[in-house]
């Protein structure tokens, strides 16, 4: 027998046990950690910019281009744009979960590259940038000042240049996003009346500035071959970029009659300014600059933010004064707190655990050897975490928390059988361990290739869902394996040397609990021999049972994921459309204002300028990250992330000036860009703004109509008040101006168009030109700007351009290609995000039929892609139990015995639901997974003695009976030790609170009705299947047996 060597070396069974704890203490040294697994999809991003185009136009000539190259690149799940007013174009392709990124982007460089023969020259010029793209923020930093010495451009560009190289460098940091004003440029701001007198274009201005601002290599003096011998040689150097205000001020335009010169400060004001001027970043009101530090793929996102917070307070430092940072938002503070709750659920079930086996076995030694083993289980799985790259994260150590329940079984079955048998007073103790493993091996082993078997499938499946019950169904296998090893090796050693036969008189409680226990058995052997004995009238309760839970397990609400207090929110304020980026500030601080209203908040970014919505830069548009107390601070009613967006959502109705609400981020970063329902209404007719602005709105409308939806809101503005410049071309021909003259001059006076580079700080900074403020503040300044003809006369606009009123888009997004309106729905309280997918799809059929397209996009993308995983999972997990358990028992009937009692744990877990208002989310199905085990198990114990007893000779419905009556015992304890053991979860308060509950509201109450109705039926099921078989081989022998046709009798 294999115990039987270590029962006899106790030593070296711990220190079996010994080496096992240091190989997972050692791995958890290094173990990353994080929210959740590495099972955001992999994104690439495409940026390009077309100066002074209109969004339509860099739709048409950069969008289309570029999408139709990179479209059905391999791997790619959908891809969305964005193309704006500011001529900014951006190209975010999502991949399927697992792919390599780094590829990925090489694919996507490619196909870019390919796309840049049909791209217009100035977007060429400018460069196209093509980089993964960092979804996990870790931190969101904040660089302000009280003092107005310090401009929002000057911090920003702080930040550049001092924080985000050396936070770069850091391990673990993907990326450092600097929001706010732009990076410093040189800004020549031109005066076209001066330019007009002094018959000088934008043009000449541009073509100086190019020629005279370049970078130069003199060459050397000395250097070989020379004809005469010199002893020396020298580098010679010559001023080519220029580098100051003054500098480029002296700059020489043109030469005056007469030998004078007329220099670039004669016709233009020139100011180390910003590249860009359509973001502005506030701190509470005030400017700033927002640092925002993304996470590497597989790295621990708490050592990035120790690191990153370390290497902050060195560059403190040098903070000019009256110059300070605030770690405005870090993220890991929901992990760590999530991490703290759960590690507090820990040490709770390990207490239960140890309560319930104490008040079975009634023996302290008992309590001590399952105290002793279950440590060892737990921490060397640690190293199977590392060798198969997972980290530590909300899934594995769920996936520890209901071990904890798990791994003590096997040592509960060892010890109490070894008690048993010791208190007949037969047996030695390491006699009595040694009959109890020659009882009991099979049953262990048996138990553990069970749960093996129904976890390891999940590690073939792919995508997120794959990914998210691969990490807690191997971390559960792995310390199932050990646990059973243990059970096997290192638990009855320990029997051996701790357990004593029970002396003297019990303690009274024991003793009223034993005389309960005794009854309760008594009523449990009356009731299964009842059941065994009305066969039809069982099976017709079971199939009622078994009807009823499958109904209710398909048509019950199911969700994805569920929605968690974060600890921030995110506000979106979006104005009329050509709203000012000054009005858009105005209104923000309106919103910043009503938000300080709220005790619960400790800080508000704003980003004045940007929609995270629509993911690019609009003047009308502003994000706001608002950041809340610790949740520790916001225990009771109203004071919930949850409940503060709700009321604040109904608050912000009263700013008339634009649409304000706030949404809640998604529960896993990177996938979208708020909680809730995400849609892409598609345009695939080509039927224009107008049309598509209409379906929004329809859609908008009827939503009111629909109690599955609480609120839905679209960033998505049709047409805004733009101007259209009809240049009479016959005019302008008459008068001697080429036509490309007169648009170069439209786009180099009113399109802040880049020239050339200039050094300063140590970096490189593009050098741009345009014309000042007040030629470009009115509709009507353009038709005083001029340009000259062939003749050298300045020729006004007014002479050959009309203005027209019209309708535009100052932004347009694209999703696979077409033109996309995004939308955002929260399902209301009472109904799951499935129950709101299927209002909205049929919302849409309805209202739109065939003229519109939709895809979901984001979460909800993954969701609608989940339900084939999750049968596949369940379907896997059945069917490999299913054959463990018959090559175990040499029997294809004796396992469905076994199977039989899922139902029952099933119906519990719908019942929970139902009783705690809750969808059947990913970790209820998770939830489920793990029943199927457990229920499993439970059979097995009865299974397996019965089996035993039937091959002693025993009928088969007194081997049932009596298989049920010694297994109850060892039944209770492991199923109350999980039950109780796994309570905690469904009390959880604090961060990841949500998660917690719905996975331990599936376990709990489908484990309680499992241990229930389980016991009750199981031996009813074995007689079903034992007769069966029975049956079946003695037809086969009868058969083998009787004489072939033909044959001499």
């Amino acid at each position: 027998m294999f115990s039987k060597f270590f029962i006899n070396r106790p030593i070296f069974a711990t220190v079996l046990a010994i080496l096992m704890v240091l190989a997972g203490v050692v791995s958890l040294e290094v173990l990353p950690v994080a929210q959740f697994p590495d099972i955001t999809p992999p994104t690439v991003q495409v940026s390009a910019v077309y100066p002074g185009a209109s969004a339509e136009t860099v739709a048409r000539t950069v969008g289309t281009v570029i999408e139709e190259q990179v479209n059905g690149v391999d791997g790619m799940i959908y891809m969305s744009s964005t193309s704006s007013s500011s001529g900014a174009y951006t190209l975010t392709v999502t991949f399927e979960v697992g792919t390599d990124i780094d590829m990925a982007t090489v694919l996507v460089q490619n196909r870019v590259a390919i796309a840049e023969g049909n791209l217009p020259e100035a977007v060429v010029t400018q460069g196209i940038t093509t980089r993964k793209q960092s979804t996990d923020i870790v931190l969101l930093l904040s660089l302000e000042s009280d003092s107005a010495l310090y401009s929002g451009l000057y911090l920003s560009n702080y930040a550049q240049l001092n924080f985000t190289d050396a936070l770069s460098r850091l391990p673990g940091v993907g990326s450092v996003t600097v929001f706010g004003a732009g990076r410093y440029s040189m800004r020549v701001w031109l005066d076209p009346e001066l330019m007009r007198i002094r018959g000088v274009t934008p043009t000449d201005v541009f073509s100086a500035i190019q020629a005279q601002n370049v970078e130069v290599s003199a060459g050397t003096i000395g250097s070989e071959p020379l004809d005469s011998r010199t002893d020396f040689q020298f580098t010679l150097t010559a001023r080519g970029l220029l580098t100051t205000v003054e500098d480029f001020g002296n700059l020489v335009v043109r030469v005056l009659p007469g030998g004078n010169y007329l220099r670039l400060r004669d016709i233009a004001r020139i100011d180390l300014g910003s590249q860009t001027y359509d973001v502005v970043s506030t701190q509470n009101g005030k400017p700033s600059a927002s640092i925002a530090v993304y996470q590497s793929p597989g790295s621990n996102a708490l050592s990035v933010s120790k690191q990153v917070r370390a290497e902050m307070e060195k560059l403190a430092e040098n903070l000019p004064t009256g110059v300070r940072y605030e770690v405005v938002l870090d993220t890991t503070d929901f992990v760590s707190a999530s991490i703290d709750e759960v590690l507090v659920t820990f040490v709770e079930t390990t207490l239960l655990v140890i309560l319930v086996i104490l008040l079975f076995l009634q023996n302290w030694r008992a309590v001590i050897i399952p105290s002793l083993t279950i440590p060892v289980s737990l921490i060397c799985t640690f190293a199977v975490m590392h060798l198969f790259g997972f980290s530590v994260n909300m899934l594995t150590l769920f996936g520890l928390v209901l071990a904890i329940a798990i791994v003590v079984d096997d040592a509960i079955v060892v010890v109490e059988n070894s008690t048993r048998l010791l208190d007949t007073g037969k047996y030695s103790s390491r006699e009595a361990v040694e009959q109890a493993m020659g009882e009991i091996t099979g049953p262990v082993v048996g138990v553990v290739l069970v749960l093996m078997a129904v976890f390891i499938p999940t590690a073939f499946v792919g995508g997120i869902t794959g990914e998210l019950y691969k990490q807690f169904a191997l971390t559960i296998a792995a310390a199932t394996f050990f646990s059973g090893f243990n059970s096997l090796t290192l638990t009855p050693a320990l029997c051996a040397l701790f357990l004593r036969p029970s002396s003297g008189k019990k303690f009274i409680f024991y003793r009223n609990f034993n005389k309960g226990y005794d009854r309760l058995v008594s009523v449990y052997v009356s009731v299964i021999t009842r059941s065994i004995r009305r066969p039809i009238f069982t099976t017709v309760v079971f199939l009622l049972l078994s009807t009823a839970a499958i109904v209710l397990f398909l048509r019950w609400p199911t969700s994805f994921i569920p929605d968690e207090d974060q600890g921030y929110f995110i506000v979106s304020v979006q104005l009329p459309q050509a709203s000012g980026l000054q009005r858009t500030e105005e209104v923000t601080a309106r919103v910043g204002k009503l938000l300080g209203e709220y005790p619960e908040v400790v800080s508000c970014t704003g980003i004045n300028g940007y929609s995270v919505m629509e993911g690019g830069e609009l003047s009308n548009a502003a994000t706001l990250f608002v950041v809340l107390q610790n949740w520790e601070l916001r225990k009771g009613k109203g004071k919930s992330a949850f409940d503060i967006i709700d009321d604040f959502n109904v608050r912000a109705q009263k700013i008339e000036e634009a649409v304000v609400y706030a949404v809640n981020p998604p529960s896993i970063s990177g996938l979208g860009v708020s909680g809730g329902l995400a849609l892409e209404l598609q345009d695939i007719r080509n039927l224009g703004t107008t049309e598509l602005e209409n379906a929004v709105d329809a859609l908008l409308m009827g939503v009111r109509d629909i109690p599955e939806l609480a609120t839905v809101n679209s960033s998505f503005q049709g047409n805004s008040p733009q101007y259209f410049l009809n240049v009479d071309r016959d005019k302008a021909k008459m008068q001697g101006l080429k036509i490309d003259d007169i648009f170069t001059t439209l786009s180099l006076y009113l399109g802040s168009a880049y020239v050339n580079d200039f050094v300063d700080f140590g970096r490189i900074f593009q050098v741009k030109i345009g014309a000042q403020s007040d030629s470009r503040a009115r509709i009507d300044d353009v038709l005083r700007l001029s340009v000259r003809n062939a003749s050298g006369d300045m020729v006004p606009f007014s002479s050959f351009v009309t203005i027209e009123e019209q309708q535009g888009l100052a932004t347009i997004s694209r999703y696979n290609m077409y033109s996309a309106a995004a939308l955002t729905a929260v399902t209301a309280e009472g109904y799951s995000s499935q129950q709101g997918i299927d209002a909205v799809e049929q919302l849409v059929g309805r209202l739109l039929g065939n003229n519109f397209g939709y895809e979901w996009t984001g979460t909800t993308y993954q969701e609608t892609q989940a339900g084939t995983s999750v049968s596949l999972i369940f379907i896997l997990a059945l069917f490999v139990v299913w054959l463990v358990l018959s090559a175990q028992y040499e029997s294809w009937t004796s396992p469905i015995a076994v199977i039989l009692g899922l139902p029952f744990a099933i119906l519990g877990a719908v019942l929970g639901c139902f009783l705690m208002g809750l969808s059947i989310s990913v970790y209820s199905q998770v939830g489920i997974v793990l029943l199927i085990a457990l229920s499993a198990k439970n059979a097995i114990l009865i299974v397996e003695f019965a089996r035993d007893y039937r091959a002693q000779g025993e009928p088969v419905d007194q081997a049932a009976i009596e298989a049920g009556r010694v297994r109850l015992r060892p039944i209770l304890m492991t199923s109350l030790a999980f039950v109780l053991g796994v309570m905690p979860l469904l009390f959880a308060s604090g961060a990841g609170a949500e998660s917690r509950i719905a996975l331990g509201t599936a376990v709990v109450f489908g484990m309680a009705v499992n241990m229930i109705l389980g016991t009750l039926f199981i031996p009813h099921f074995y007689c079903l299947m034992q007769r069966l078989e029975e049956r079946f081989t003695r037809n086969k022998l009868s058969q083998s047996m009787s004489p072939k046709k033909g044959t001499a009798v």
